[in-house]
């Protein structure tokens, strides 16, 4: 499952660095899968195959807070054991998103899908 940044985010930053997907922007920052990775062009996605433009810009998804993208979330698993968001967050205010159940064989397929793997 991918992680998700709640309202009660502080503006810290100190997640941003950490994550080994680039998959955390900035409030109001618009997001592409090619950012940091090694994608670019048109792909497809590992886990449901839809087609996407990997070097498209797409609108933030908050603008208040920073935030993550959930297709480029792997809970860091082939990097670390644990989410270095979470880990790092002085507010505890990345959790466990609900809304993006995933297995950790699809959280790896993602990682080999961004980096080439």
């Amino acid at each position: 499952m991918a992680i998700v940044i709640t309202d009660e985010c502080i503006n810290c930053d100190a997640c941003i660095s950490e994550c080994p997907n680039n998959a955390i922007y900035e409030p109001g920052e618009e997001w592409s899968y090619s950012d940091e990775t090694a994608l670019s062009g048109r792909v497809s996605m590992p886990v449901t195959g839809q087609e996407v433009d990997a070097d498209a810009e797409n609108d933030p998804i908050s603008d208040e807070f920073y935030y993550i993208v959930p297709g480029k979330c792997t809970e860091c698993k082939g990097f670390h054991d644990e989410p270095q968001c979470a880990s790092v967050c002085p507010v505890d205010c990345c959790v466990p998103d609900e809304d993006h159940v995933e297995t950790e064989e699809q959280l790896l397929a993602k990682k080999a899908w961004m980096h080439g793997e």
